[in-house]
């Protein structure tokens, strides 16, 4: 006893059709300009390696401020030579100060 399926119609898919796509465009100003995307991703102007520079001299100085003090007859000892107001507080305030401006320059925008 067997009994014979009705075969099923065959439904034939039609595919759509691609829409036109646009390429995809930057999002930075002058993108065809390949030096100014490299720049904008610098982390550090001109104005930042300028407050470097300075802070840089101002280290040097405070080096230099308390350098030297090597005594003029080995006989003799002079306390203010070693200790004097120019190594002790100007030299360090200098580094300091020095210091301080090179964190500014990293950190400002």
């Amino acid at each position: 006893m067997s009994k014979n399926k009705p075969s099923k119609k065959k439904v034939v898919v039609k595919k759509k059709e691609k829409a036109n796509v646009q390429p995809t465009t930057s999002r930075l100003k002058n993108s065809g300009n390949r030096q100014s995307a490299q720049a904008a991703d610098f982390p550090f102007s001109k104005n930042n390696f300028l407050f470097m520079g300075i802070g840089v001299l101002f280290i040097l100085l405070g080096m230099l401020a308390m350098s030297g003090g090597a005594m003029p007859d080995p006989d003799t000892w002079d306390a203010d030579r070693i200790y004097g107001f120019r190594r002790t507080v100007l030299a360090p305030i200098l580094i300091l100060i020095g210091l301080g401006i090179e964190i500014y320059a990293i950190f400002k925008d």
